[in-house]
Protein backbone atom coordinates (compact mmCIF):
# COMPACT_ATOMS: atom_id res chain seq x y z
CA UNK A 1 0.00 0.00 0.00
CA UNK A 2 1.52 3.85 -1.06
CA UNK A 3 1.44 6.11 1.26
CA UNK A 4 1.28 9.96 0.66
CA UNK A 5 4.57 10.28 1.77
CA UNK A 6 5.80 7.16 -0.93
CA UNK A 7 6.87 7.97 -4.99
CA UNK A 8 5.15 6.55 -7.45
CA UNK A 9 7.75 5.68 -10.19
CA UNK A 10 7.61 2.22 -10.45
CA UNK A 11 5.02 -0.17 -11.20
CA UNK A 12 4.49 -3.02 -9.85
CA UNK A 13 2.24 -4.57 -12.36
CA UNK A 14 4.76 -3.61 -14.79
CA UNK A 15 6.83 -5.16 -12.59
CA UNK A 16 5.15 -8.49 -13.07
CA UNK A 17 4.38 -7.98 -16.43
CA UNK A 18 7.65 -7.81 -17.08
CA UNK A 19 8.42 -10.97 -14.89
CA UNK A 20 6.23 -12.78 -17.68
CA UNK A 21 9.86 -12.47 -20.19
CA UNK A 22 11.85 -13.06 -17.07
CA UNK A 23 13.94 -15.32 -18.27
CA UNK A 24 15.59 -12.07 -20.38
CA UNK A 25 16.06 -10.35 -17.42
CA UNK A 26 13.41 -7.49 -18.66
CA UNK A 27 12.47 -7.13 -15.18
CA UNK A 28 15.39 -7.08 -12.95
CA UNK A 29 16.58 -4.14 -15.99
CA UNK A 30 13.13 -2.10 -15.01
CA UNK A 31 13.95 -2.08 -11.61
CA UNK A 32 17.48 -0.75 -11.87
CA UNK A 33 19.69 -4.13 -11.52
CA UNK A 34 21.40 -4.37 -15.06
CA UNK A 35 23.94 -6.72 -13.56
CA UNK A 36 21.43 -9.25 -12.61
CA UNK A 37 19.46 -8.83 -15.39
CA UNK A 38 22.22 -9.24 -17.62
CA UNK A 39 23.37 -12.58 -15.94
CA UNK A 40 19.44 -13.66 -15.82
CA UNK A 41 19.65 -12.79 -19.80
CA UNK A 42 22.87 -14.92 -20.43
CA UNK A 43 21.58 -18.07 -18.48
CA UNK A 44 17.68 -17.69 -19.26
CA UNK A 45 16.57 -16.63 -15.81
CA UNK A 46 19.37 -18.42 -14.12
CA UNK A 47 17.84 -21.58 -15.82
CA UNK A 48 14.85 -20.60 -14.85
CA UNK A 49 15.40 -20.93 -11.08
CA UNK A 50 16.13 -17.28 -10.22
CA UNK A 51 12.94 -16.29 -11.75
CA UNK A 52 10.52 -17.97 -10.01
CA UNK A 53 12.22 -17.06 -7.12
CA UNK A 54 11.64 -13.52 -8.41
CA UNK A 55 8.55 -14.16 -8.27
CA UNK A 56 8.50 -13.44 -4.75
CA UNK A 57 11.46 -10.50 -4.81
CA UNK A 58 9.33 -8.76 -7.09
CA UNK A 59 7.43 -6.23 -4.24
CA UNK A 60 10.59 -5.71 -2.39
CA UNK A 61 12.49 -4.88 -5.51
CA UNK A 62 9.59 -2.74 -6.42
CA UNK A 63 10.19 -0.84 -2.77
CA UNK A 64 13.75 -0.03 -3.62
CA UNK A 65 12.99 1.48 -6.75
CA UNK A 66 10.45 3.65 -5.34
CA UNK A 67 13.18 4.65 -2.76
CA UNK A 68 16.45 5.02 -5.43
CA UNK A 69 14.35 7.26 -8.13
CA UNK A 70 12.82 10.14 -8.51
CA UNK A 71 9.07 11.03 -9.56
CA UNK A 72 8.76 13.64 -12.09
CA UNK A 73 7.70 14.85 -15.56
CA UNK A 74 9.48 11.61 -17.53
CA UNK A 75 7.05 8.39 -16.35
CA UNK A 76 9.34 5.53 -15.50
CA UNK A 77 6.68 2.89 -16.51
CA UNK A 78 5.72 4.75 -20.19
CA UNK A 79 9.86 5.24 -20.94
CA UNK A 80 10.36 1.23 -20.04
CA UNK A 81 7.26 0.46 -21.91
CA UNK A 82 8.65 2.67 -24.69
CA UNK A 83 12.32 1.19 -24.89
CA UNK A 84 11.18 -2.70 -24.86
CA UNK A 85 8.62 -2.59 -27.80
CA UNK A 86 9.36 0.33 -29.77
CA UNK A 87 13.46 0.63 -28.60
CA UNK A 88 14.93 0.32 -32.30
CA UNK A 89 12.81 2.91 -33.20
CA UNK A 90 13.97 5.51 -30.63
CA UNK A 91 10.55 6.46 -29.11
CA UNK A 92 11.82 6.29 -25.81
CA UNK A 93 14.19 8.88 -26.36
CA UNK A 94 12.38 11.07 -27.99
CA UNK A 95 9.56 10.31 -25.09
CA UNK A 96 12.12 11.93 -22.87
CA UNK A 97 12.96 14.96 -24.71
CA UNK A 98 16.53 13.47 -26.34
CA UNK A 99 14.97 14.19 -30.11
CA UNK A 100 18.66 14.09 -31.39
CA UNK A 101 19.50 10.49 -30.23
CA UNK A 102 16.10 9.17 -30.94
CA UNK A 103 16.22 10.46 -34.74
CA UNK A 104 19.41 8.55 -34.40
CA UNK A 105 18.22 5.56 -32.97
CA UNK A 106 15.65 5.90 -35.60
CA UNK A 107 17.46 6.34 -38.81
CA UNK A 108 20.20 3.39 -37.67
CA UNK A 109 17.82 0.38 -35.61
CA UNK A 110 19.25 1.77 -32.10
CA UNK A 111 22.61 1.77 -33.59
CA UNK A 112 22.61 -1.85 -34.65
CA UNK A 113 21.36 -2.61 -31.24
CA UNK A 114 24.26 -1.39 -29.24
CA UNK A 115 22.13 1.96 -28.05
CA UNK A 116 19.18 -0.91 -27.52
CA UNK A 117 21.57 -2.52 -24.30
CA UNK A 118 22.37 0.68 -23.26
CA UNK A 119 19.30 2.19 -22.83
CA UNK A 120 18.44 -1.12 -20.84
CA UNK A 121 21.44 -0.77 -18.74
CA UNK A 122 20.95 2.91 -18.06
CA UNK A 123 17.27 4.43 -18.89
CA UNK A 124 16.09 4.82 -15.26
CA UNK A 125 19.39 6.81 -14.57
CA UNK A 126 18.64 9.13 -17.06
CA UNK A 127 15.38 9.51 -16.48
CA UNK A 128 16.21 10.13 -12.68
CA UNK A 129 18.46 12.66 -14.06
CA UNK A 130 16.45 14.70 -16.12
CA UNK A 131 13.09 14.30 -13.43
CA UNK A 132 15.81 15.53 -11.19
CA UNK A 133 16.42 18.96 -13.07
CA UNK A 134 12.94 19.53 -13.87
CA UNK A 135 11.64 22.23 -12.43
CA UNK A 136 9.24 20.73 -11.43
CA UNK A 137 10.33 18.68 -8.45
CA UNK A 138 9.39 19.24 -5.70
CA UNK A 139 11.32 17.68 -2.38
CA UNK A 140 8.49 16.74 -0.53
Amino acid sequence: MKTRYTKNTHNITVGYILWLFGFTGSHRFYYGKPISGTIYLCTFGLLGIGWIIDLFLIPSMDRQAEIKYTEGAIDYNVAWVLLTFLGLFGIHRMYMGKWLTGILYFITGALLGCGYCYDYWNLNRQIDEINRASPKWDSQ
